[in-house]
């Protein structure tokens, strides 16, 4: 009776039905009674009490018994408990070695695991197929291919290879190394195939990033015949996801639903979430967590990181406090990478702050994920020397701190520091990898460094082998747009071997936009209407091209184009926190509570600075008004108003740091430069691209932005 429960899944009623018949049936347990019961142990109180009646009855030298409290103190983390009970059996079947090998695995320690495979080669057990599937996965956890490699050879001199269990976990071992020849040879020679073989090197391939291999078998393993399970589900959506394949996308959900698979697991619903989520389609993402029947952390990680990488930051921050309300749900290390970014899109410093504190308390401050988005976080809100301070606090043997510690020092216009990180990061033998070269390219952008650019993009091919992404080809074209290079920008995007898409296009017209080229623009924005005219952006830097050449019936036409299509201009901001409460500013906005304030300080330093030599720009208002008129519109954009309120309400000469959603307009960077240099105040400003430091009537960036 015992036995059936486990079978059936219905463990509380398995360890019920133990007591009732040690307490009323007045019989004795035998050894086959302790196996499946410590099986259905589902806290370590009865575990103990279970382990308790076998030492009582003598069973603990029965093999089997023994083998069965190896499991069940592994499966609640004891395996240093599980480890004395091994060492004090008396005999040891290759059950027990397996147990526990496979105890060390579910605690994470694979160094003891391949240490106990040792012991075991050495007392002369063989390895049977449940050892080689317990081990293989430790070699891949532990980064030891040579062990793995052994592995398979010891499986293929004991005819092991044809062993479908066995043949499954190589193919994972591979995947994971990335040795994807190998993944492939093994699952070629299998003579049978299961579901399990066919989800393996469907992960396989889209584990590492090759969505159209991974489709091609999921269709070849439907025309085998075999039906797709959950996991083979789970794979799809990230494939689907790759391939931003939003069509299949429903397909893949309306599968799901008629199998109602999303009461089956949560990870399926996760899988959905997340698949939305990467394909921008936030609002159905959405939607399918508010209809999860459960949700667990990962299912709040999941679209809290899909809010934020949809730009949606204060939405994220939205879901992360309802997570918070949630008691039954405890934040982990991916909450925390998931709220992170989300804080330093919006330059929510004191928050950042907070996570930082629960990331100490929680001991998680050597995790090199979460280290590194703290990094990223100070460094994105104006404090880097606390981002360089935490940066030799953490582990650098990855590419992930040292890319963002360069990517810090490149929106901080600070192009030299992050060529030197990038030289300490070789010298220290850390490989870069796709991302540190986008970090390094922006960095180089950012500061003018153009043959420097041109030689890392070589660099990058040549030495490492790194296939340039469409981000790479962006770097670059914005690398040339922003020195002025307007002709090798264009013929670069002319000799990509890839198609340009709507970043590449937009960098150029960019690039025409700073540099006044109305012409370049004209080609660049007819290219970027036909990969992308869903984008406001395009449509106001094209406009701002016709409107700084007076050029007012083609802003007229490219305005009343955005309108048709009923796109609407984001409306600029800036953002101030002041007391501990964050205000923020729209351009020209009068609703604020000290607004006359605002404006008279305005009013005074305008006239201060123009004593000392300040002339409005009025190329930057792009509207056909009159000259007086422009200077007002001039005075009222979002960074002034929040600028003038700083200074209003912080003590004399203090720090003022602004949050700005677009970027920062030459008149405005002139007219803060005279401020810095009159209120003799240190006043940062980090815009959509990149930060800005006034002091004394310099800017960080050199004027170069």
């Amino acid at each position: 009776m015992i036995s059936v429960y486990v079978r059936c899944g219905r463990l509380s009623e398995a360890v019920d039905c133990f007591y009732q018949f040690t307490l009323t049936s007045g019989l004795r347990p035998d050894f086959y009674t302790f196996p499946p019961v410590l099986k259905a142990c589902r806290n370590l109180v009865d575990g103990k009490k279970i382990h308790c009646s076998v030492l009582k009855l003598g069973f603990e030298w029965d093999v089997f018994v023994a083998a069965s409290l190896l499991h069940m103190y592994c499966r609640f983390g004891l395996a240093n408990v599980a480890r004395k009970l091994f060492d004090d059996m008396p005999v040891r079947d290759s059950g027990s070695w397996n147990a526990m090998i496979s105890g060390y695995c579910q605690s994470g320690n694979a160094v003891e695991a391949l240490d106990i495979l040792d012991e075991m080669r050495l007392e002369g057990v063989s390895m049977d197929p449940i050892t080689v599937a317990s081990i293989l996965p430790v070699c891949a956890r532990s980064d030891n291919i040579l062990s793995g490699l052994l592995i398979h050879l010891y499986i293929v001199k004991h005819g092991l290879e044809f062993n479908l269990f066995v043949s499954n976990n190589l193919i994972n071992m591979y995947a994971k190394f990335g040795m994807m020849r190998h993944a492939l040879r093994v699952f070629d020679q299998m003579m049978e195939r299961d579901v399990v073989s066919w989800n393996s090197i469907i992960a396989a391939y889209e584990q590492s990033n090759d969505p159209i291999t991974a489709h091609g078998f999921f269709t070849t393993m439907q025309q085998a015949g075999i039906q797709p399970d959950l996991l083979t589900l789970v794979s799809l959506t990230s494939i689907v996801a790759q391939l931003n394949d939003c069509r299949n996308s429903r397909s893949v959900h309306g599968f799901i639903m008629r199998r109602d698979w999303f009461m089956e697991d949560v990870i399926i619903g996760n899988a959905v979430v997340d698949m939305y989520a990467k394909l921008g389609i936030i609002n159905s993402a959405c939607a399918v967590f508010e209809g999860l029947p459960v949700k667990d952390v990962i299912s709040w990680n999941t679209l809290i990181t899909g809010y934020a990488q949809n730009g949606l930051a204060s939405e994220a921050i939205e879901v992360f406090q309802m997570m918070e309300e949630c008691n039954e749900i405890n934040p982990n290390q991916g909450t925390y990478v998931s709220i992170l970014p989300a804080y330093s899109h919006v330059g929510a410093l004191r928050q950042g702050i907070k996570i930082h504190a629960r990331v100490i308390k929680n001991c998680l401050c050597f995790d090199v994920f979460v280290a590194t988005c703290l990094v990223d976080m100070y460094g994105k809100c104006g404090r880097i020397d606390d981002a360089m301070s935490l940066f030799y606090q953490v582990p650098r043997s990855s590419s992930v701190p040292w890319n963002a510690i360069i990517s810090c020092h490149g929106i901080h216009g600070q192009g030299d520091k992050a060529l030197n990180f990038f030289r300490q990061m070789l010298d220290e033998g850390v490989r870069p990898d796709h991302i540190t070269f986008v970090s390094l390219l922006t960095a180089c952008s950012h500061s003018g460094l153009v043959s420097e650019g041109q030689r890392y993009f070589h660099m990058m091919q040549e030495e490492f082998g790194i296939k340039p992404h469409l981000k790479h080809y962006g770097c670059m074209v914005d690398l040339f747009g922003r020195a002025g290079h307007l002709g090798m920008a264009h013929n670069f995007i002319q000799n990509m071997p890839v198609r340009p898409d709507a970043s590449i296009w937009g960098a150029l017209l960019g690039a025409c936009r700073i540099h006044g080229n109305m012409e370049l623009g004209a080609v660049a924005s007819d290219r970027l209407f036909e990969v992308d005219s869903e984008n406001v952006g395009y449509y106001v830097l094209m406009s701002n091209i016709y409107a700084n050449v007076g050029k007012w019936e083609g802003v007229d036409e490219v305005r009343s184009l955005a309108r048709d299509r009923g796109l609407k201009k984001t409306p600029g901001w800036s953002s101030i926190e002041v007391n501990n409460k964050v205000d923020i500013f729209y351009t020209g906005n009068r609703t604020h509570p000290k607004y006359e304030k605002i404006y008279d300080e305005l009013r005074n330093l305008t006239a201060k600075m123009k004593s000392l030599g300040y002339v409005p720009d009025k190329s930057f208002v792009l509207q056909d008004v009159e000259e007086d008129e422009k200077e007002h519109i001039l005075t009222s954009h979002s960074e002034r108003l929040a600028i003038a309120f700083g200074i209003i309400s912080s003590p004399p000469k203090s720090p003022i740091q602004i949050f700005k959603n677009l970027r920062v307009c030459g008149d405005c960077h002139n007219w803060t430069k005279f401020i810095s240099q009159i209120t003799e105040r240190e006043i940062i400003v980090r815009d959509s691209n990149r930060f800005h430091r006034f002091k004394d009537g310099i800017c960080s960036c050199g004027d170069y932005w």
